[in-house]
């Protein structure tokens, strides 16, 4: 494609609230370059969409920066990193390979060969935008440490916890409950062989649970689930919102342990890079049961009407992917 100018449509954020689809020059891709045209992309609900609303704090500007992102919070910016494409030019070794990246939504793209995964066969490519999240799930699973024969309580049913939910499920002799105030998340948990309950029927004396409500009251009901020394591992992202944790109570009297995790970390312990543990997550897609977090798709045009939809709550979805 040397000499040719190549023109792609971007999705920004143009304020908080409001998006709109630029157009931008992409540049030729060296040898070690690869142009991506992009087939799906999907929209983290949590914490794309507080980007969205413009609620990323100030002091977490640096720290929530997108690989790819252009602009600054809280807008204008580019924003995304769920995208799987087609390699059309650049490393020859990767050409017409379908791969995963940090990019935002855009239709075309320049990036360094190693900032791209391939996607393994046997995962479809609409499948293949899970891998950020399932990554996280990963990468929870890796913290909480759980044994052989845990009870293990998933509080909170959205992307981030069912993926957690659905790699914890291959756990032999695990003993997985999900917990979510919605009843239709039942029907998803047991495509996903987890046992299911709402909030005040959820099974007590838990090993370890994984919080992934982005709620105090998820939070909180998380606490009185454990078992003595048991330990809750804190998934959410709360943004801007300050929330009240309960130490008093039971918090010492059980010596409760609350565990961060953060997917931009990894644990020493694992010995593990950042490139395996994108690979694991990969792998783990090849299981069709993952299509279940996949709940709607839209057209790329669409995507300025899609975003505030999503951001409010009256586009109910888990992964909603968008198609180019």
């Amino acid at each position: 494609m040397e000499g040719k100018t190549l023109t792609a449509r971007a999705f920004w954020l143009t304020c908080p609230g409001t998006g709109e689809i630029r157009t931008e020059q992409v540049p030729t891709p060296s040898p070690t370059d690869v142009l991506v045209r992009t087939l799906h992309t999907g929209v983290s609900r949590g914490t794309e969409t507080l980007v969205f609303q413009g609620r990323v704090p100030r002091s977490q500007w640096a720290t929530m920066r997108a690989p790819f992102q252009d602009g600054d919070f809280p807008a204008p910016v580019k924003y995304g990193y769920l995208n799987v494409g087609v390699v059309e030019d650049g490393d020859p070794s990767l050409t017409g390979k379908t791969v995963f990246s940090l990019y935002p939504h855009q239709t075309h793209f320049v990036v360094p060969a190693s900032a791209v995964t391939v996607v393994p066969d046997g995962v479809p490519p609409a499948r293949a935008v899970l891998a950020g999240t399932v990554e996280t799930a990963v990468n929870a699973v890796w913290d909480a440490a759980p044994q052989i024969g845990d009870r293990i309580t998933v509080v909170g049913g959205g992307m981030v916890g069912l993926s957690v939910a659905a790699v914890l499920a291959g756990l032999p002799g695990t003993d997985v409950q999900l917990v979510d105030v919605d009843p239709g998340r039942e029907a998803i948990s047991k495509l996903l062989n987890v046992g299911f309950a709402h909030p005040d029927d959820a099974r007590d004396g838990r090993d370890i649970v994984i919080h992934a409500s982005a709620t105090e009251q998820g939070l909180h009901r998380s606490l009185e689930l454990l078992r003595t020394e048991g330990t809750v591992v804190e998934l959410s992202w709360f943004g801007d919102r300050r929330i009240a944790v309960p130490l008093g109570e039971f918090f010492h009297s059980k010596r409760l342990t609350i565990r961060s995790s953060q997917v931009g970390g990894i644990s020493p312990t694992r010995h593990r890079s950042y490139a395996e543990r994108l690979q694991v997550a990969l792998d783990l897609l090849k299981d069709p049961r993952f299509d279940a977090l996949i709940t709607g798709h839209d057209r790329f045009e669409d995507l300025p009407r899609v975003l505030p939809r999503l951001a409010d709550g009256t586009l109910k979805a888990l992964c909603h992917v968008i198609d180019y």
